[in-house]
């Protein structure tokens, strides 16, 4: 056989090669600057975490190495095992813990539901908790006796936002999901993988659409002035930082934290460092990941440095096949995220 084409059948069976999609996992050729920061600039508060299976002290070896100062556990157990949750954290290190508490729809299809729930609002503030979170199966999958899905701004709902105001406690809202959750799993999902590894987390198909349980949510807070609102994971709107913004003009008794969206600042850098710029008094640090070094010194390269196409803190599971941008912020832009905001939620 020539020479020549000697080479063209070598190359032709080099590229039949059988790889899987999720056994594809490139390396970078960029050679770029790379800045690793061990701990945050300022002391941090981490607004947005889940520790309840978690030993305590494990978690303050991860705080120490990071330059954590507190973090915020929402619990996601209700009851009593709630209230033995938050001692035992709260025994462990009183200033390095804090508790947000989770609603508890146990007995809704009963007619004294609201009592009972403004009762369980009110033991948890006496028991120390700093906040009570609503997540996204109301509106999704929470129905009430008659059978019918129960929507955010159901009237009814109206006094609990009231008493948490009355408590001086914020409100944390998990509405909806990202934008691909709600799309056909197929070619065009950009967080195809993700998906297909766990098709439980896709509401294709729901009842309900995004945008109309994200419209619930906004009517809850606008009906509520007096109430303080917190909006995790930007909003559920990470993919369109303008459609935060305009929540964030309309009402100002909102924040929003940034906990497991580093995917979606970090791929659309110009546009993230404008936004926290514009909103720095409004923006919470929370990651919504199991307390790990190598997490949060992602968090703070994201928020600190100019580095180019990294790798961006997750799950498991990646959020999407992309790299991400650092945002650079300034000092005083980093204090009040890191810490400041936390503190007034927080009554520090």
């Amino acid at each position: 056989m020539p020479p020549d084409d000697k080479f063209v059948a070598m190359m032709e069976a080099k590229a039949d090669i059988d790889l899987r999609l999720g056994d594809f996992s490139p390396r970078s050729q960029l050679k770029l600057p790379q800045h690793f920061i061990e701990q945050a600039r300022f002391p941090v508060i981490d607004y947005h975490n889940h520790l309840d299976s978690l030993d305590p002290l494990d978690v303050l070896r991860v705080l120490d190495a990071c330059g954590i100062e507190k973090i915020v556990n929402i619990t996601m157990r209700t009851g009593q095992d709630a209230l033995d949750t938050l001692d035992r954290f709260q025994r462990a290190a009183p200033d390095r813990f804090a508790s947000i508490g989770w609603m508890d729809w146990t007995g809704i299809e009963r007619h004294d539901f609201l009592r009972l729930s403004l009762d369980r609002l009110e033991r948890l503030v006496d028991h120390g908790v700093r906040g009570i979170k609503f997540w996204k199966d109301l509106g999704l999958s929470v129905r009430d006796a008659s059978g019918r899905l129960l929507r955010i701004n159901d009237e009814r709902l109206a006094p609990l936002f009231d008493k948490a105001a009355e408590l001086g406690v914020p409100v944390m809202f998990h509405t909806a999901d990202p934008d691909a959750f709600f799309a056909p799993i197929d070619q065009f999902n950009e967080r195809y993988e993700e998906l297909a590894a766990h098709p439980e987390w896709s509401f294709y198909g729901s009842e309900v659409s995004k945008y109309n349980l994200l419209a619930q949510r906004n009517a809850v807070i606008a009906r509520h002035p007096r109430t303080k609102f917190v909006c995790a994971h930007l909003a559920e709107n990470g993919e369109d930082l303008a459609a935060v913004a305009d929540i964030l003009d309309r009402y100002p008794n909102l924040s929003v934290d940034i906990s497991a969206r580093a995917n979606e600042l970090g791929r659309q850098p110009y546009t993230a460092r404008r936004f926290f710029l514009r909103y720095p008094d409004r923006i919470l640090f929370g990651t919504d990941l199991l307390p790990e070094i190598a997490m949060y010194r992602l968090y703070f390269r994201l928020l600190e440095t100019a580095d180019e196409y990294f790798d961006y803190p997750s799950h498991a599971s990646r959020q999407g096949r992309w790299h991400i941008y650092g945002l650079f912020l300034p000092d005083e832009v980093l204090r009040k995220v890191y810490y400041e905001n936390a503190c007034k939620l927080l009554g520090l």
